[in-house]
């Protein structure tokens, strides 16, 4: 009998300080800049002025990114444009610094967390830091057999906690969320089709590297075929990642869900980080309020899953290698709507504006009584001197 109990979630997560991002709101519309010439910026800095619990907001100084790594064995159909079981190459060309997430976040200074969940490899490919959470070798094929075991699901959902708690332990103040996988975004669009009630075909894209028309018609077939068999088991949110997910993906979704029990905001990345952040506001409601969606990559899953949860992107610059990458592009974003938010003046009080004129008045009646000889009354200014013979 497992202890793990998803349902905890719901009262262990709660809301962004609504108090404080009133008194952002509030300090907004005092500052130099009138309120909305920002755009989306003044969003952003509430948003992360609420999740800090502090206003005014503080500068976001120690981002990371974190990608969750695993094989699927759904590639085997041919529903990729690489070859299955390969995605131990990505993830070594990302840690040797050739991969375009890498390449962003050496640009940005942000340093890059890989965890194997299921890589299809010898876990002595990679440093024990990378492996330490491994599940197993390579997820299941999902058209035809569930793809993890339920003791793999939750351990798998388990080390995503884990590595949350380490994110937030570690003084991290913002993750951008990413994955590298191979046949990952045939898991997701799985889940999504599930959750949103849809046909395989309106979630099912072409994935980072574009497939063929011959390969996306084998890969909506996966996802058709995938879907029948986790419509039995929608009740149980981790259930359904055994059955039609993948070790990464239950970490992701574990991940996602103690980040916002730890108040860690996250950036999400693309179609996988979207239909785990689906699964897990299924799990707890109120988690979709610590994420945000850094862009739009052009998966139809990602768009729909988005949708459902209210999360509008920020970018679109059809970025669709995954990753991390186009998540790390809106980082800059996030910390610009935090330096305005905290570092534009307000305007001055208006009570010292309006005594300004009064005082100039004063002024020019005392100037007018000394050329008169005459002192004046204050009182008396506004009424018209009598005369003797009145």
């Amino acid at each position: 009998m497992s202890s793990l109990n998803l349902d905890d979630f719901t009262d262990l997560i709660e809301r962004p300080d609504g108090g404080v991002r009133r008194d952002a709101e509030a300090r907004r519309e005092r500052q130099v800049v009138p309120p909305g010439s920002l755009g989306r910026l003044d969003e952003l800095g509430e948003w992360l002025a609420a999740a800090q619990g502090s206003s005014p907001v503080r500068p976001v100084e120690r981002p990371r990114v974190v990608l969750f790594a695993g094989d699927h064995g759904i590639a085997e159909l041919g529903v990729s444009a690489r070859p299955a079981g390969s995605a131990s190459e990505l993830v070594r060309e990302v840690i040797e610094g050739g991969r375009p997430v890498s390449v962003l976040a050496r640009r940005l200074g942000v340093p890059v967390r890989v965890v194997d969940m299921a890589l299809d490899c010898d876990p002595e490919t990679f440093p024990e830091d990378v492996v330490r959470h491994r599940v197993r070798r390579g997820s299941g094929r999902i058209d035809i057999e569930d793809a993890l075991t339920p003791e793999e699901a939750e351990a798998a959902f388990r080390a995503g906690v884990a590595v949350a708690d380490e994110e937030a332990d570690s003084g991290t103040d913002l993750v951008v969320l990413g994955d590298i996988s191979v046949g990952g975004t045939t898991a997701a669009g799985a889940l999504v089709a599930a959750l949103c009630g849809t046909d395989a075909s309106v979630v099912t894209g072409r994935g980072g590297e574009a497939i063929d028309d011959l390969a996306w018609m084998r890969k909506c077939a996966a996802v058709r075929d995938a879907l029948r068999r986790a419509r039995p088991v929608l009740g149980e949110q981790l259930q359904l990642l055994a059955t039609v997910g993948g070790a990464d993906l239950a970490a992701m979704t574990g991940f996602l869900l103690q980040c916002a029990v730890r108040k860690l905001p996250v950036v999400l990345d693309g179609v996988v980080a979207a239909a785990c952040a689906l699964v897990g506001q299924r799990v707890a409601f109120r988690a979709p309020d610590w994420w945000l969606a850094a862009h739009k990559s052009g998966e139809p899953g990602q768009a729909k899953a988005l949708d459902r949860m209210a999360l509008e992107p920020l970018l679109d610059q059809g970025v669709k290698v995954g990753e991390g990458a186009g998540a790390l592009l809106a980082l800059p974003l996030v910390q610009a709507a935090a330096a305005l938010a905290a570092e534009l003046p307000e305007r001055p009080e208006k009570s010292e504006e309006a005594g300004e004129p009064e005082e100039a008045e004063e002024a020019d009646a005392s100037a007018q009584a000394q050329v008169s000889g005459k002192p004046r009354d204050p009182e008396k200014s506004a009424e018209p001197e009598k005369s003797e013979t009145e």
